[in-house]
């Protein structure tokens, strides 16, 4: 059994449409979405409303950690639109949705990232592509768990929940052989971005779960350029599968 795992697609929809090939499944761990590119301001949604300028003064506002600074600026940008903040941006993630769904192999097992739009999944996710939050399904004999979404922070992307409804999801799981999220289990060497120069936040419920019950693989992506791709806690082997986005390639799991 050989699987294909992404995550982190932001926006690349030429590299997923191959990201299947090869493989008996394909499993997405989420942001589908391309809000802004970091590495490439004139991507997005963001610069496609507000122009280039703009993209690089919140990426340096953000960069710096200065939040409400960065926030102050987002507000007067969207107050100069023509529509309202959440028709915008639902009507370019929908054409973004559009091209990705219609991008996955068949099959493929997804769930959400931090900045993808859930409500909307069900509209774009065909008969080939199961969804999964706090769910489990079988995979060429293996239970595979899956974890959606991040936690809270000052970013405030789309779908950031709470520390305790995250702990439910995970503890609904129970055993499985491998565990799946968007984000990392909280160890300070997988939540760490060398390049962004700060922590995302990790769970701790997952690295909990981890511990408890011992599951072959811990996969999960969110940080881009993390100070270590994979170690292992205890019994488990725990990987980033990579930023997708920016290389196009999948992480290979086979058994």
């Amino acid at each position: 059994m050989r699987v294909h795992v992404v995550s982190d697609v932001h926006g690349n929809t030429d590299a997923l449409a191959r990201a299947g090939d090869g493989a008996d499944a394909l499993i997405c761990l989420g942001d589908l979405v391309l809000f802004l590119d970091y590495a490439d301001h004139s991507r997005g949604i963001f610069p496609d409303l507000f122009g280039v300028a703009n993209a690089d003064r919140i990426v340096e506002l953000r960069t710096a950690r200065r939040f409400d600074e960065a926030r102050d600026l987002g507000r007067s940008l969207w107050a100069g639109l023509a529509v309202d903040r959440e028709t915008a941006i639902e009507t370019a993630v929908r054409r973004q949705y559009a091209d990705l769904f219609a991008a996955f192999p068949t099959p493929t097992y997804a769930t959400y990232g931090n900045v993808d739009i859930p409500t909307l999944w069900p509209e774009y996710a065909g008969p080939g592509t199961t969804v999964l939050d706090g769910q489990r399904v079988e995979i060429g004999g293996l239970v595979v768990g899956f974890v959606g979404g991040g936690l809270r922070t000052p970013m405030r992307t789309p779908y950031e929940i709470s520390d305790e409804e995250y702990a439910a999801k995970v503890e609904a799981l129970g055993e499985v052989d491998v565990l799946c999220s968007h984000i990392p289990p909280d160890v300070p060497d997988l939540t760490y971005d060398t390049v962004a120069r700060r922590f995302e936040r990790g769970s701790r419920a997952l690295l909990d779960a981890i511990r408890r019950t011992r599951p072959r693989y811990a996969l999960f992506g969110h940080v881009h350029q993390p100070l270590a791709r994979r170690m292992r806690i205890g019994a488990t082997e725990c990987v980033n599968v990579g930023h997708f986005a920016a290389t196009g390639r999948p992480f290979a799991l086979e058994w």
